[in-house]
Formats: structure tokens, C-alpha cells, sequence
């Protein structure tokens, strides 16, 4: 998946998606568990669901007529270490990060 900053500091600036993404962290929830945990809509979870899914921060599993959400961790990190080589590229922190990628 290439990466979009833009898309990536959209999709994570929302409130209701930070709170989706943390929910969703480290276990699979269907769209009705992640209703329950955030306190919003079917619709409005969905909508915001398909945001971070967009973003290629949620990966989906289907079974049957459910579907499970769960945090991309993987992805995450790499969006992250994308945004400081972007735009903090002589940052020493990113130097460091450099270094470690590097070997």
C-alpha cells in the first residue's frame, strides 16, 4: 500500500477514529462490539470504519455475515516512521530510526 500522509493525518485526527483504533488494538471487534465500546451509531461507526479502513489502518476479517475490524499495528509504524522521514527528516530521533532501519 503506498503511503498517503495526507490520508494517514486525516484518517488519525478524528477523535471518534482514535477511540475506534484503540478499541480495536491487539483483538478483532465486530462493527456491533466496536457500537457498544465507543457509544456511536452503526452508521456513524461504519462511516468512520471505512476512513481508517481507506487508510489501511484496520484489517478486516469476514465471517460469514460478520465482519471483524482489528488495529494494523504494522501498518501504523510504518505511516508513522513515513511522516517523520517526510517531514523531520533532521530530527535526531529520525536519524536514529534511520540508523536502526539501516542496520
Amino acid at each position: 500500500m503506498k503511503f498517503d500522509p495526507v490520508l494517514f493525518a486525516k484518517a488519525i485526527a478524528d477523535d471518534t477514529r482514535q477511540r475506534i483504533m484503540s478499541e480495536c488494538c491487539c483483538c478483532w471487534l465486530s462493527v456491533n462490539e466496536i457500537v457498544e465500546k465507543v457509544g456511536f451509531t452503526q452508521p456513524t461507526i461504519s462511516h468512520h470504519l471505512a476512513i481508517l479502513r481507506d487508510a489501511g489502518l484496520v484489517n478486516i476479517r469476514e465471517e460469514g455475515k460478520q465482519t471483524f475490524y482489528s488495529l494494523n499495528q504494522d501498518h501504523l509504524a510504518v505511516c508513522c516512521g513515513q511522516v517523520m522521514f517526510k517531514f523531520a527528516p533532521e530530527s535526531e530521533t529520525t536519524i536514529n530510526l534511520k540508523q536502526i532501519i539501516q542496520g
